[in-house]
């Protein structure tokens, strides 16, 4: 339980796309298909409250995008949060960039040319309240500085539900990023399968860039891509395959000892007792349980570990009876 990679089983009708849009000699669209930006931009109006003017981009997986956007838009300084997606942190050094960890609030931010936001955390579950999000709004705004909001985990709401950036901008996207991705949402991280939507001009910059740098989302993957955004129904039924595990698994971490901080949403337990997150790694390997340290996140969290919920639902029952 120490890897986010999704087990389920790809959804038959997305198997179904991919698999008849094989014949592909072409070079993929850049900008992707008319069918896909539309098919994104309706998804980003009727899911993420989006308006206004905005643009679309499919991109090779969020994790490379994550990696390779401090790059593209040529940042110098870059923050994110304390307890935080490591890639964040790696992008900004590839880019050659400065970079350093914040907490929540706004007010305490360094001046920044790019600010990575994640509502769901990964690792902890955290969700980003309205008022939070309109913060980050006032800050941008009032600094001239590019957010990007990873929502990666937005669908997987548990006892809160997640809002987009997007949503709370009512229309004003200028030096806005959503980033999204259909690797959990649709059990498709094999098909490397994401897209970013928000500021036209930031979007256009990113687009022209990329027309040279190559990253091209393949054909036969933005056919199926267009087949999952058009579906709810399957989203649906994995986000309450993981909840379920979850209602299993806390119950049994929290008889171990365990106490669950955050974890609202997102595809993790985030958890601790009060030790050091190895020696709580070390308890859980001895009984053949494996979880991530919380330090792999920041040191912030050297007292936690990130339990994965992408685990079968037969490992899942495995690990409750090893704690029992």
């Amino acid at each position: 339980m120490s890897q986010g990679t999704p087990v389920d089983p790809t959804p038959q009708f997305i198997q179904k796309v991919l698999a008849e849009s094989a014949n592909a000699p072409g070079y993929p669209l850049t900008a992707g298909t008319p069918e896909l930006r539309e098919a994104i931009a309706q998804w980003a109006r009727t899911r993420l409250g989006a308006s206004g003017e905005f643009d679309v981009l499919p991109v090779i997986g969020s994790k490379e995008l994550v990696a390779w956007l401090p790059t593209l838009l040529e940042s110098k300084n870059v923050i994110y949060p304390e307890i935080a997606y490591p890639t964040y942190k790696v992008g900004a050094i590839i880019a050659g960039a400065s970079h350093s960890a914040v907490a929540i609030d706004p007010a305490t931010w360094p001046k920044a040319d790019l600010a990575w936001l994640n509502s769901p955390s990964n690792p902890t579950g955290r969700v980003h309240s309205e008022s939070e999000l309109a913060k980050v709004l006032q800050w941008s705004r009032s600094t001239g500085s590019i957010v990007a909001s990873d929502e990666c985990y937005l669908e997987f709401g548990y006892s809160q539900q997640p809002i987009s950036l997007l949503k709370v901008a009512a229309g004003d996207n200028k030096n806005l990023i959503a980033v999204h991705s259909l690797s959990k949402r649709s059990s498709i991280a094999g098909y490397r399968a994401a897209f970013i939507v928000g500021d036209a001009a930031l979007i256009s910059r990113i687009r022209e860039i990329r027309k040279h740098a190559g990253m091209l989302v393949p054909l036969p993957v933005q056919k199926a891509m267009v087949a999952a955004l058009a579906d709810s129904e399957h989203v649906v039924e994995q986000a309450a395959r993981y909840n379920a595990r979850r209602d299993v698994l806390a119950p049994a971490l929290a008889a171990c000892g365990f106490e669950i901080s955050d974890s609202g949403a997102g595809l993790y337990i985030w958890c601790t007792r009060n030790e050091s997150d190895w020696d709580s790694v070390s308890w859980l390997a001895d009984r053949g349980i494996i979880a991530t340290p919380g330090s792999f996140y920041g040191e912030l969290g050297s007292r936690h570990i990130r339990v994965a919920l992408t685990a079968t639902d037969a490992k899942i029952a495995d690990a409750v009876e090893r704690l029992k």
